[in-house]
């Protein structure tokens, strides 16, 4: 520290009391002081070594207490400069190369160029009288503050690091949306660049030159955020109107309209980079979901009916049949995704449920009743088998499981009638289901008449069959005008 102990005692007092204050609003009550470390003991000054010895200990301590992520919330515009100049004086003697350390130097410094005393008083740079470009402002104040801090040399290759911040910095600022900059790794490389410089991290011509590289960077980052939080609240709240509620999957998870009305940008863009890091990535994901499967195109909002209003004209296929006929693979293959994904939910629930409520299986809409033999059939352990009970199994399965497919797209249509692009969606899924649906009964007679012999589960069968044409017929009726559901069945 500085040769004056009553000036190294005066920094640690100002960043204690700073820190003790933190503490408090963090913890809600008073922190306890050692003996000797009190304001009034501070200020008698009998024993200034004995005292500093005591105030190093105890700053350890609190810097443990502390994390970065405090510290950010911590410094706001109201800070004093003074406590800042001090706190970053003594992290700066610490030389400590821990990262927890390094970041807090970090915040302090970029604090300071954030929040000069005079507002622009680092950008005004001007010329030596020799013609050279002198030092910034902000690098002067830097070695003014650290004057005694004894700084050790920048060696040419650190200097050649530092250099690199200009180049990040234009490549930072090329970004135009939050998913292209988290995916550069410029957020990685700009820490791991930071961990080079070691104890020279500590350096006043480094600190000079990462300040203004994090503001930069910060400002952008803040600004790609924002716009995209913005416009999945946007999508958020399209969609509710519509009466949806489910956004997009990221990793695995379905993301609500509830998820969305719970971020709080402001708050997650206070916290530590580090830990917010992932949560800014889920929101980097699902914005680039929404803009690849968008849950709602745009359509004018459908006006709230008064009492003298029309109810909504019903929507239904022009032609069923010629789009059942221009179902293409790749629809079957998504709609075969979704359907092994609700045999396997069933699946799960049926083997884990208890055994006297296992028949009824809890979907998004509605509750799915099973047949004993079909539970059976969920509850078997090879569900692999090839031989004929097998097939017998996957014939039950397979109309179990469209008929709930069918059930779920019929209750959506129904919530999305006042959305014509909405409702187009799941009409569009049904006719995809009325393809397989066939397919389905096909194989069903196939597996009848090829095992007439198989015992209880194709006894039970029928029912299991009805259930599904009682579905498939719900569906024709739905998408189909009144006048023509009568033909197009007979033509079935």
């Amino acid at each position: 520290m500085g040769e004056d102990p009553k000036w190294e005692l005066a920094i640690l007092a100002t960043v204690q009391g700073f820190y003790e204050k933190l503490l408090q609003e963090h913890l809600g009550g008073e922190v306890p002081v050692p003996a000797g470390l009190e304001a009034i003991s501070l200020q008698s000054g009998d024993d200034v070594h004995g005292t500093l010895l005591s105030m190093h200990r105890w700053l350890r301590l609190l810097d443990l207490a502390i994390t970065p992520a405090m510290l950010r919330r911590a410094l706001s515009p109201d800070t004093d400069a003074e406590i800042a100049e001090a706190m970053l004086r003594y992290f700066i003697r610490k030389r400590d190369v821990s990262d927890a350390t390094r970041d807090k130097t970090d915040l302090v410094a970029t604090f300071l160029y954030r929040h000069p005393r005079v507002p622009g008083q680092w950008e005004r740079r001007g010329y030596g009288l020799d013609g050279s470009i002198p030092l910034a402002p902000f690098e002067i104040a830097m070695l003014e503050i650290l004057a005694d801090a004894d700084a050790p040399a920048l060696s040419e290759e650190q200097t050649q690091l530092l250099r690199q911040f200009d180049r990040m910095q234009q490549e930072a600022e090329k970004f135009r949306d939050l998913n292209a900059l988290l995916d550069s790794g410029v957020i990685v490389r700009v820490r791991e660049l930071k961990q080079l410089f070691d104890t020279t991290f500590y350096h006043p011509s480094v600190l000079a030159t990462i300040a203004p590289y994090n503001t930069a960077f910060g400002q952008r980052f803040d600004e790609l955020f924002m716009k995209a939080a913005k416009e999945i609240k946007t999508f958020a709240r399209e969609l509710e109107e519509q009466g949806g509620s489910i956004l997009g999957n990221v990793d695995g998870m379905d993301i609500t309209v509830d998820h969305v009305s719970a971020l709080q940008e402001s708050e997650l863009l206070r916290i530590d980079y580090g830990t917010a890091l992932e949560k800014f990535r889920r929101v980097s994901r699902l914005r680039k979901t929404l803009q690849e499967h968008p849950p709602v195109r745009r359509v004018p909002p459908v006006p709230a009916r008064t009492g003298s209003a029309k109810p909504a004209t019903p929507l239904f296929l022009p032609d069923l049949e010629a789009m059942r006929a221009a179902v293409t693979p790749q629809q079957i293959s998504s709609e075969e995704g979704k359907l092994a994904k609700v045999e396997e939910s069933v699946r799960a629930f049926v083997r884990v449920a208890d055994a006297r409520f296992r028949h009824v299986v809890p979907m998004r809409y509605f509750n799915l009743i099973l047949t004993p033999v079909e539970v059976a059939a969920f509850c078997a352990d090879d569900h692999e088998e090839k031989g004929p009970q097998g097939r017998v199994r996957h014939a039950l399965l397979r109309m179990v499981t469209v008929a709930a497919r069918m059930t779920t797209e019929l209750e959506e249509l129904r919530r999305t009638q006042n959305s014509p692009s909405l409702w187009r969606l799941h009409a569009d899924a049904l006719v995809v289901l009325l393809e397989i649906e066939r397919s389905v009964q096909e194989n069903v007679k196939r597996v009848v008449s090829a095992e007439p012999e198989s015992g209880a589960q194709a006894e039970a069968m029928p029912a299991s069959l009805k259930r599904l044409h009682d579905c498939t017929a719900l569906v024709r009726q739905t998408l189909l005008p009144t006048n023509k559901v009568s033909g197009a069945s007979s033509g079935r």
